[in-house]
């Protein structure tokens, strides 16, 4: 814009490290792919502890960045745990994106303890005629088997073994699926809070 020419590609590596990818998976025509994204975490204020005074923020919060691409929005609708997604457009011609933001675990101190954990996060593309999943996806934010990992990664293929075996690509809700139409909310179109009923 300032006259510098900037190859967006450059930037890549930089998106990839600060926003991995989940997975990704293709279900009739309809590519959808799973990233990390920001959520901040709030300060929860000054709590006396053993040593002293201690700032607890509430890190149960995540988000995640649902894509679609090729999705007909006439036939097919994107549900993240039963709730309809209202897939907000990207620019590009049949791309569609909402973030989701979810409780990944249950801390000991947090804001709103009475709202339980929503992990694990599934997906499902909804066929709006036949009223079925067509397919899905599923994520774990731990250990899928409930675990707690004994040690840290010992290189970085033990790590990324680890990250790929929380994401499930054939996963989906069976029998018949009744999506109430999505509400983008007002003040934040391209967030489907899932504390939120």
């Amino acid at each position: 814009q300032a006259g510098f020419d900037f190859d967006p590609a450059w930037f890549s590596p930089q998106h990839e490290f600060r926003f991995p990818l989940i997975g990704s998976v293709e279900l009739r025509g309809v590519g959808i792919e799973l990233r990390h994204a920001l959520e901040p975490w709030q300060l929860m204020g000054e709590s006396s502890s053993a040593s002293g005074t201690s700032r607890y923020v509430d890190a149960s919060l995540e988000r995640i960045q649902v894509l679609a691409r090729g999705l007909d929005t006439n036939r097919f609708a994107l549900s993240v745990n039963g709730r309809a997604a209202a897939m907000q457009p990207t620019g590009r011609d049949g791309e569609a994106v909402i973030g989701v933001r979810f409780r990944a675990w249950k801390q000991a101190s947090s804001l709103h303890p009475s709202i339980g954990v929503h992990a694990p996060i599934h997906i499902d593309l909804v066929d709006n005629l036949l009223a079925r999943s067509v397919g899905g996806c599923r994520y774990h934010v731990s250990h899928p088997g409930g675990r707690n990992y004994e040690r840290l990664p010992v290189n970085a293929f033990e790590a990324e073994s680890r990250r790929l075996s929380r994401f499930y690509r054939e996963a989906h809700t069976p029998g018949t699926i009744r999506l109430t139409p999505a509400r983008p909310s007002l003040e934040f179109p391209f967030t489907l809070d899932l504390r939120q009923s």
